[in-house]
C-alpha cells in the first residue's frame, strides 16, 4: 500500500544521488524545494496524501499557494518570482518521476506545468575596459590583494564556477606555475570532469600569491582573517563578497558576481569566433542549449555594430 508522499523523501534523495548521479548541491536543493510542497500539504490537511492520489487539481492549488508566498530569503512581502516558482515545480516533477521509476502509481509528470518566464534572462558580462579596472582594483602590495587579484584572474581565465574555484588545492596548481601552458582537470556539476586552462597572466598572479604564503594550508585560496582552523579554505560566500567589493571599487555599472566572470569568459570566446561546441566544453555544459544563451548576447552586439557602421549613408 502506498505511503504518504513525505515518507518517500529520503528514498527519493538517495535515488537522486546514487542512481541519477546528481551533485550533493542539487540533492540538497531538491530536499529544500520539496519541503515547501510538504508544507503546503500540511496547511491543506493533505499530509497523508499518497502518490496515487496526487492529481492536477492538487498541483494547481499548490501553484496558486506558491505564487502568493512571500520571499523568505529576501525577507520581503513580494511574491516569489516565477523563475523561483519554476524551481519548486521542477523538483516536484523529479519527485513524481521517481515514482514512475520505482513502479509506484502516480500522475504523469507532463501534467505538472511549469510557469513561463516573464522576460528573457539578461546575461551580464564585462567589456575589456571594465575587466582592466576590475583587475587593477586590488592592492597587490598586500597578501590579501595578491590573493584577490589571483582569484579574479583565475575566474576569468578558466571560466570556473565559484564552487569549483574554492575546491581547488594548492598542490593542483603549484606544479604548473613554471609551465608555459598549464591545464587542470576539475570536477564540476553532476560529478562530471572537464579541463580548464590558465592564461600566463593568471599563472603570474597565482605565483605572486602562493610565494607569499607559508601557512601550509592545503587549500589554494584561503581566508586570512579569523581563528586558525584545520583549514582556512575560503568559502563561496567569501569569494562573492570579494567580487562585490571590487565591483564597487572599480565603479562597475552593476553589482558583479563570480558568475559574471564566467559569462565574460564565454562571451569573450564567442566574440572571437570560437565554435559554440568548444565553448560548451570549456564551460562543462551537458546540454548545448545552455551554452546558446551567449549567441543572443553576441547577436545583439553584432546588430548594434551593423546599425552603427552599416546604415547605408551616402547611397
Amino acid at each position: 500500500m502506498p505511503k504518504p508522499l513525505p515518507q518517500y523523501l529520503n528514498d527519493f534523495l538517495e535515488y537522486s544521488e546514487v542512481e541519477k548521479g546528481l551533485s550533493i548541491s542539487t540533492v540538497r536543493n531538491y530536499s529544500r524545494f520539496l519541503q515547501k510542497f510538504f508544507d503546503w500539504l500540511t496547511e491543506s490537511k493533505l499530509e497523508k496524501l499518497s502518490p496515487d492520489r496526487l492529481n492536477e487539481d492538487h498541483v494547481a492549488k499548490y501553484r496558486v499557494w506558491l505564487s502568493r508566498r512571500p520571499n523568505a530569503v529576501r525577507k520581503t512581502s513580494v511574491a516569489l518570482h516565477p523563475s523561483t516558482q519554476r524551481l519548486y515545480l521542477i523538483a516536484l516533477r523529479a519527485f513524481v518521476s521517481f515514482f514512475h521509476e520505482k513502479n509506484v502509481k502516480a500522475m504523469p509528470t507532463e501534467k505538472i506545468k511549469l510557469p513561463k518566464s516573464r522576460k528573457e534572462h539578461i546575461i551580464k558580462f564585462f567589456d575589456v575596459d571594465q575587466l582592466r579596472r576590475f583587475f587593477d582594483a586590488p592592492d597587490t602590495k598586500t597578501a590579501t590583494g595578491r590573493r584577490d587579484r589571483a582569484i579574479l584572474e583565475t575566474l576569468f581565465s578558466t571560466g570556473l564556477r565559484v564552487a569549483e574555484l574554492v575546491a581547488l588545492d594548492s598542490k593542483q596548481v603549484e606544479s604548473g606555475l613554471s609551465k608555459e601552458d598549464f591545464e587542470l582537470s576539475v570536477i564540476g556539476k553532476g560529478g562530471h570532469s572537464r579541463t580548464v586552462y590558465f592564461s600566463d597572466r593568471a599563472l603570474h598572479w597565482l605565483k605572486e600569491y602562493l610565494t607569499s604564503r607559508d601557512d601550509g594550508d592545503t587549500a589554494l585560496f584561503i581566508n586570512f582573517k579569523g581563528p586558525k582552523k584545520d583549514s582556512r579554505r575560503i568559502s563561496v560566500r567569501g569569494v562573492e563578497l570579494i567580487v562585490e567589493k571590487y565591483s564597487k571599487l572599480a565603479g562597475m555599472p552593476f553589482l558583479a558576481t563570480p558568475h559574471t566572470f564566467r559569462h565574460s569568459f564565454a562571451t569573450d570566446l564567442m566574440n572571437k569566433g570560437v565554435d559554440l561546441r568548444i565553448i560548451q566544453e570549456f564551460l562543462g555544459h551537458r546540454n548545448i542549449a545552455t551554452t546558446q544563451i551567449y549567441t543572443h548576447v553576441t547577436s545583439k552586439r553584432l546588430r548594434d555594430v551593423h546599425r552603427k557602421f552599416h546604415g547605408g549613408e551616402g547611397l
